[in-house]
């Protein structure tokens, strides 16, 4: 078994703690993508895993032994690096079988090896040349299939393909997913790119300022975000925020310019003059005439992104983008109406940035009656 259990991890430089007590458990066979910005511990909680940076607290255990003290050799564990990592020297048959010969594996069974994980990652015709004479994603292909040849219980990404031109990032997501169908090794990838994250994981860690906003299912954290941070970062374009104010005797969230957004009674009554910040993500929203039924806002200007267009409007001065197939002439400057189905709203605490699950917080208060 393969699986990495976090226990209260922590990080700290001097007096500054970058990691602040992270607690996550990986199950064996488990891909799993740990996603967030530059500055956010992603890429030290890895690298604290594979051994090469010392723990200040907690425990990383794999495979159900604690493994603190050991060195990163014998944790089991095979690391991808952004930059590959590769022997300039040695050609990709060396490169890609240079752990088993250090292990002494004799060199027929060593080639025999080196051959078939070549094959596996369509690396068979380049065996005889040097890393300078390949493409960038042929390099990062070696430094995988070096990987892949140890044999190792986890795997681990450090955002492997942000060196990648945008086409060659989507065919090597592709060749990564593969291989792990295929072997089923346990996996975890740092990335700060959210595409990465939404197609590779099974689970997705959402990282911020070194502790985890969320653990979900890519559909989970895209539909149900815990927090305003998750729910910003995650879905492209960003989703939409306005701040309001709950009212009881509206039932409704009121916006500044006196729009009423109807909630539940029974939450608007136990959060009466709460303030809120709505979230609508530009994807769910229509486009139609201002008035009844929806939230006026001002045309500014309209993008054109192939599949769809993206209208960008201003709400009480705030910007705001509608992506929708449905073109529409609008002037610059001209007020336009905005509506959205109640099911795809999304509420915030304004204060804590924690997520206000209306469905679920209406059936407790009806059970509760």
């Amino acid at each position: 078994m393969a699986d990495i259990d976090i226990r209260e991890v922590r990080k700290s430089y001097g007096k500054d703690e970058v990691i602040h007590g992270v607690n996550l458990h990986i199950a064996n066979g488990e891909f799993v993508v740990i996603l967030g910005p530059s500055g956010c511990g992603k890429s030290t909680l890895l690298r604290m895993i594979a051994g090469l940076e010392d723990i200040t607290d907690g425990e990383v255990v794999i495979g159900g032994s604690v493994v603190n003290d050991l060195e990163p050799r014998y944790r089991g564990c095979a690391m991808v690096f952004q930059n590959y990592a590769l022997y300039p020297h040695f050609n990709v048959a060396d490169n890609i079988g240079y752990a088993l010969k250090v292990a002494g594996v004799k060199k027929a069974e060593r080639m025999e090896k080196v051959a078939a994980v070549a094959r596996s990652v369509g690396l068979e015709d380049f065996l005889d040349r040097k890393p300078g004479q390949l493409s960038g994603g042929q390099r990062q292909r070696v430094a995988m299939a070096r990987a892949i040849i140890r044999e190792p219980g986890v795997f681990l990404f450090d955002e492997p393909l942000s060196n990648l031109d945008a086409k060659l990032r989507v065919q090597m997501r592709h060749e990564i997913r593969r291989i792990h169908s295929r072997i089923k090794a346990t996996s975890v990838f740092v990335t700060h790119d959210q595409h990465e994250g939404m197609t590779l994981a099974d689970r997705m860690v959402i990282m911020n300022k070194g502790t985890i906003d969320q653990v979900g299912t890519p559909a989970e954290v895209y539909r149900y975000p815990a927090t305003i941070y998750v729910a910003g970062f995650i879905g492209s374009p960003a989703m939409n925020f306005l701040p309001g104010e709950i009212a009881a005797d509206r039932a409704a969230v009121m916006l500044g310019d006196g729009t009423a957004i109807p909630i539940p009674a029974q939450v608007a009554r136990n959060r009466d003059r709460q303030m809120v910040t709505l979230g609508l993500r530009p994807e769910d929203l229509t486009l139609g005439d201002a008035g009844a039924g929806t939230v006026t806002a001002q045309f500014e200007f309209y993008e054109e992104t192939g599949a769809a267009g993206l209208y960008h409007l201003l709400i009480e001065d705030l910007p705001f983008q509608v992506l929708t197939k449905e073109a529409r002439p609008v002037q610059e400057g001209a007020p336009v109406g905005v509506a959205f189905d109640f099911d795809k709203l999304h509420l915030f605490d304004s204060d804590s940035g924690q997520r206000i699950d209306l469905r679920t917080e209406t059936r407790v208060m009806e059970a509760a009656q």
